[in-house]
């Protein structure tokens, strides 16, 4: 039988891979949804920052699991949520100046604000402040 320790670090790993997968699939909607965003060509330069900003989130989640030392894993969990908030930022923008995208920029952009949550608060466990 399962001890209580192994089971409770079973369930991390299980969420550490399932919010990888959810932050690559993040990624892959913002990317289908900048095709349709470049139809506008004012929002060129915005679909292509939110791609920037949407893929560094995940990529700095990643980038994490090969830090050095918890200093280190620390930091860029800190540079995702940094990247979370910017694409806040742009979908919000998206949102505000063309009602044509309003609604799957609400729903990527509630999607982000559970991504900043989660990362928000793992930052502030592995600060010692939770």
């Amino acid at each position: 039988m399962q001890s209580a320790k192994s089971k409770n670090q079973s369930d991390k790993e299980q969420f550490k891979k399932e919010f990888i997968a959810r932050l690559i699939a993040l990624t892959v909607r913002t990317l289908r949804f900048a095709t349709q965003l470049r139809k506008d060509k004012s929002l060129w330069a915005v679909a292509d920052q939110l791609i920037r900003c949407t893929g560094s989130i995940g990529a700095n989640v990643v980038e994490a699991k090969g830090s050095a030392s918890t200093r280190d894993y620390t930091h860029f969990f800190e540079i995702a949520l940094k990247s979370a908030n910017e694409t806040k930022y742009w979908l919000v923008v998206i949102r505000e100046y063309s009602p044509e995208f309003s609604k799957e920029a609400s729903a990527l952009l509630d999607e982000a604000d559970q991504v900043c949550r989660i990362i928000g608060s793992s930052v502030l466990t592995l600060k010692g402040k939770r």
